[in-house]
């Protein structure tokens, strides 16, 4: 759901800055029937204290550092790599494009986007400015509530979904000199690709790696900014995220 900004200090020069834009919740709800990667620990909720007998209302939490939507951290991948309470506030917000790719992802569920994809968006959409998150539409975000559909494992438990192919993901984030990848998916790159090849080249440096986002329907191809908020999970190989998009009106 967008949300337009509303305040009440028309001085502020923040305030007017920020004044015009809306803000789009890229974040799925989290609760014990989401869709998990295989063997990642179960989602659990735990009622502590009820409004009736404590006078208050408080439930314990259970999860992955890697349930719902997230953000994949390098220590999630190499030893002694960064972990997700180590990157820097700045480095969690980026001006973000987005990539629709719902026809090809609909016609081959294992598709994975090339650099031919990324120069046909650019002769539509300019040159992706340094700096800036690769969004990776793929229609995925409205089979989240069909887990099995939305993970589409086969008879060997091998996920298929799209993703960033590997040399695509290499232009994203060397010759344009990207800030990182997401994706309405559960990987960045297709289920089929089991050694994880673009989250390990992603998180090579401490760039984005955002999963299981929703929403991109609402994002233009250009012109949002994303700001992740991640739990400062001390060595945390990654962290359940709040990703909120800034779009101009």
């Amino acid at each position: 759901m967008s949300t337009a900004l509303s305040g009440q200090d028309p001085n502020s020069s923040l305030w007017q800055r920020l004044h015009g834009l809306h803000i789009v919740d890229l974040s799925h709800s989290i609760h014990p029937g989401i869709p998990q990667w295989p063997g990642d620990p179960p989602v659990e909720l735990e009622t502590v204290a009820q409004i009736e007998r404590e006078g208050y209302f408080l439930r314990r939490f259970r999860l992955g550092e890697h349930s719902g939507t997230h953000m994949n951290a390098p220590a999630a991948f190499y030893p002694g790599g960064l972990t997700i309470e180590e990157y820097p506030a700045g480095s969690l917000i980026a001006p973000a494009v987005v990539v629709d790719m719902r026809a090809a992802a609909g016609a081959n569920p294992d598709y994975a986007l090339g650099i031919a994809d990324i120069q046909e968006w650019e002769s539509r959409h300019g040159t992706i400015p340094p700096g800036c998150i690769t969004l990776l539409y793929t229609g995925w975000q409205a089979k989240w509530l069909q887990p099995d559909q939305y993970l589409g494992l086969d008879q060997q438990g091998i996920p298929h979904f799209p993703g960033f192919g590997l040399e695509a993901a290499r232009f994203l984030l060397e010759a344009r000199h990207g800030a990182g990848l997401g994706t309405d998916t559960s990987g960045l790159e297709p289920g089929g690709d089991t050694s994880f090849a673009v989250n390990r080249l992603a998180l090579e440096q401490p760039r984005l790696a955002l999963e299981n986002l929703t929403n991109l329907d609402q994002l233009p191809p250009t012109g949002a900014v994303v700001v992740a908020g991640r739990l400062k999970l001390l060595g945390g190989s990654g962290s359940p995220v709040a990703v909120m998009a800034l779009v101009p009106s």
